[in-house]
């Protein structure tokens, strides 16, 4: 694996310089901005031999500080929903910012997506280093995260580690959005997916859940075969309507903090697969539902609605307030860790 910087990418609004990073190994390569984490670029090849970028984005950082879509950035310090910006913590109740509507989302107003995170060229990977204070976004605890970039084995590893000094909610993810026919190759629809999940938890109009389990088996939720996104999408079902198609989480079979299956994609087009391996308990899959056309992609691409979908792989939405679901808090002086695993194939 080889990983050199490429020197300064641009500036904030606020003046911090932010770098960019070319990594490349085992027939991938890929780019990293220091702001956020940023996957900027991810290129596999294709059936013919033909170098793909499977991974949306942007081609200046004003374009990426002006987008609200996440892309293919890191998240916390909790990823996903949190319902009305609140839970209790060892009896104290604590108040988050609420940026998605009544709720909180992916870390709230400046979450880590929107951080500068300080680098490290390490054999093993590219380091990312932020610290996130006590009472940032509301959070209880100073956090110290370390995050590891790394092309091995025809794979992008990211390996999450954290410390907290006080118990916490921690929930760290990535949300690159992919099209395994390119970036900007339109809509997903025609791709397939398959979920390695029995069961997803159901969430309501605000797509919040509130500790319940739902078998897949007999609705749209059911991916657990080769299955084109399109398909079923936009089926009268509940769950669909409410989130304006696939936008849920989906409990991962196996142990949670054991390295396992947690979905597969693939594009008869290019004939590029991938598989995403896990230690999380959840999995959100979302197929781009928001995309609307207003992000400046790169080399003038636009975007459109599902252009692209994301594999998340994290703790079920609002676990904090839901006793029935595997808890995420870091207690103080212990060690998170999890591991996901994007494999690739053509």
């Amino acid at each position: 694996m080889k990983i050199a910087s490429e020197g300064i990418f641009g500036y904030t609004q606020a003046g911090e310089p932010v770098e960019r990073f070319a990594l490349e190994g085992d027939g991938l390569r890929m780019a990293v901005l220091t702001y956020g984490g940023v996957i900027q670029s991810l290129w596999v090849p294709g059936r013919d031999g033909q170098m793909v970028d499977v991974a949306l984005g942007c081609d200046t950082l004003d374009a990426y500080e002006r987008q609200d879509k996440f892309l293919g950035a890191l998240i916390g310090r909790y990823a996903n929903r949190i319902g009305l910006g609140r839970f209790t913590l060892n009896s104290t109740p604590y108040v988050l910012c609420c940026n998605d509507g009544r709720n909180h989302l992916h870390g709230g107003k400046r979450g880590f997506d929107k951080r500068v995170w300080s680098p490290e060229i390490q054999a093993d990977g590219l380091h990312l280093r932020l610290t996130s204070p006590d009472g940032e976004e509301g959070y209880p605890g100073t956090l110290k995260v370390e995050v590891v970039y790394a092309l091995e084995h025809r794979a992008l590893r990211i390996d999450y580690r954290a410390t907290s000094d006080k118990d916490t909610p921690c929930n760290l993810t990535n949300h690159t959005y992919f099209n395994l026919a390119g970036h900007d190759s339109g809509t997903v629809c025609a791709q397939q997916i398959r979920l390695f999940a029995d069961r997803f938890t159901p969430a309501d109009a605000e797509s919040i859940p509130h500790g319940a389990y739902q078998d897949v088996a007999g609705t749209p939720m059911d991916l657990r075969e080769w299955t084109d996104i399109g398909a079923h999408i936009d089926d009268p079902f509940d769950q669909l309507q409410f989130a304006g198609g696939y936008d849920h989480n989906w409990v991962v079979r196996g142990a949670p903090g054991i390295l396992r299956p947690a979905a597969a994609a693939r594009c008869p087009q290019t004939g590029i697969q991938m598989q995403v391996d896990t230690t999380q308990p959840g999995l959100q899959f979302y197929a781009g539902n928001s995309l609307d056309g207003t992000c400046q992609g790169k080399g003038g691409a636009t975007y459109p609605r599902r252009s692209g979908f994301c594999l998340e792989t994290q703790a079920f939405p609002n676990s904090v307030n839901c006793p029935a679901y595997p808890q995420a808090v870091l207690h103080a002086g212990e060690n998170y860790r999890q591991v996901t695993v994007y494999r690739f194939e053509s």
